[in-house]
């Protein structure tokens, strides 16, 4: 039997651009295949630049937890490609099947004929026949860039759009300034379909608002039109006609009580997810995104590194500056409560602005050892890496790999009284997911 690794090895040979912002491609795919993408579940659109994954997180929690049912899709994935597809079952949803995959690969690579068109595009395709198959209540589905011409965008009539935090990433494709980029992702909403934003910028709010209005498009914004907020060890949800107290969300940093506010507004605009507080106060609980602030289990990691055994070693797969301002505060807020000397890990795709995420943590960080992108020839080599950490006020080293910048971690402590050190792996998904891939 064909194996999934062996079809997705074949559609990344399709088009010679790894990016190639278009919807054309894709239209003409789906047509050949009978339009999959008008035989779906409502569908819930999420498009901005940071906290995408966790507030499709928490919304795939609150829906599962008011006894629906839910698709989603995400990307990239971490470890495996069938993370990208998850499908409803009986037990929630779960990352497609082996042989599910493959079908539907096969179908959307018959369908295509071997025309030109990128892997995002294709196995979009393929994503949009799995979900048509298969049934749910909803369908939470992120882009994977941008909006206005993000392959995902053929949804006519989508239930609701979201519009998560804008800021300066990707702008090579998307454009140099905020209002530019804010343009391309408000092209995810439709005509009469409300939208929900995150907080934004001014320049980035004003921008939403005039696309919307040109829809007549209901724009509900974090901030003026709903509030989320931490008091007393619970998150306040409040907007003119609620007032929630619900657990704190399981996912670790400030940044996240913005994005489970987000999701709340999101889901209680949803048919049938009116939910009771009990269901809410359970999807807070129950949550779970690998890679955003993730605790690792260090027992082993610790022990071959030479590391204390109360080191901490978490892990987060932001790559921008918004990204690193709110794992800065996070880090501030844990040597708060526990002061620990604060090393980084850090691998970055070229097209990064390196030295500006590095500068975030001039105050923060006691050392930084730079790794290259797994797999990747277009990440920053180590030893550029670490000149631009210093350019930015940092001590750093080059690596090797994530092995190597533990063990060099390790050693640091030793010569500081083998104190327990506090590690963050960060900079690249790519990054975080072959730390994963290791673990597993």
């Amino acid at each position: 039997m064909t194996s999934s690794k062996q079809v997705l090895a074949r559609l990344r040979e399709l088009h010679p651009s790894l990016i190639d912002l278009s919807l054309g491609r894709t239209k003409r795919a789906l047509e050949k295949l009978g339009r999959p993408q008008d035989r779906l579940p409502p569908v819930i659109h999420i498009a901005g630049t940071n906290g995408k994954g966790s507030t499709l997180a928490y919304l795939n929690a609150l829906i599962e937890s008011s006894g629906k049912s839910c698709h989603s899709f995400i990307s990239p994935h971490l470890v495996r490609f069938h993370e990208r597809i998850r499908l409803a079952g009986k037990k929630g949803s779960a990352d497609i099947s082996e042989d599910v995959l493959v079908h539907v690969l096969e179908r959307a690579e018959a369908a295509n004929d071997g025309e030109p068109i990128t892997f995002f595009e294709i196995t979009m395709v393929a994503a949009f026949l799995a979900y048509s198959e298969h049934q749910a209540d909803y369908l939470v589905l992120e882009t994977g860039l941008g909006g206005r011409f993000d392959s995902t965008n053929v949804i006519d009539q989508p239930a609701l759009t979201i519009i998560t935090p804008i800021s300066m990433d990707h702008m090579d494709f998307l454009g140099s300034t905020l209002e530019k980029i804010a343009f391309e992702k408000a092209g995810i909403m439709k005509k009469g379909v409300p939208c929900i934003s995150g907080r934004q910028p001014r320049v980035v709010l004003d921008v939403l608002r005039q696309c919307a209005r040109d829809l007549d498009a209901p724009f509900i914004a974090q901030d003026d039109d709903f509030k989320a907020y931490e008091q007393l060890g619970r998150i306040i949800y409040e907007d003119d006609t609620r007032l929630l107290a619900l657990p704190l969300p399981r996912l670790i940093g400030s940044h996240q009580i913005d994005n489970a506010g987000l999701s709340i507004a999101a889901a209680l605009r949803l048919p049938g997810l009116e939910s009771a507080q009990q269901n809410m106060e359970q999807a807070m609980r129950q949550v779970r995104w690998p890679a955003r602030l993730q605790l690792l289990e260090t027992d082993r990691l610790a022990q071959k590194a030479g590391l204390n055994s109360e080191s901490e070693i978490w892990l987060d797969g932001g790559h921008n500056r918004a990204a690193a301002e709110a794992l800065a505060a996070s880090m501030a807020d844990l040597e708060e409560q526990v002061s620990r000397p604060l090393h980084l890990v850090i691998a970055m795709m070229k097209r990064k602005n390196a030295e500006e995420f590095l500068q975030v943590f001039e105050d923060l960080c006691e050392m930084v050892f730079t790794v290259p992108v797994p797999g990747s020839p277009n990440g920053w080599p180590p030893e550029e890496l670490s000149k631009l950490a210093k350019q930015a006020g940092l001590r750093a080293m080059a690596c090797e790999d994530v092995t190597q910048a533990l063990e060099a971690s390790g050693e640091r402590a030793r010569n500081l009284g083998n104190e327990p050190v506090r590690i963050l792996i960060c900079g690249s998904l790519y990054l975080a997911g072959s730390v994963l891939e290791g673990l597993e």
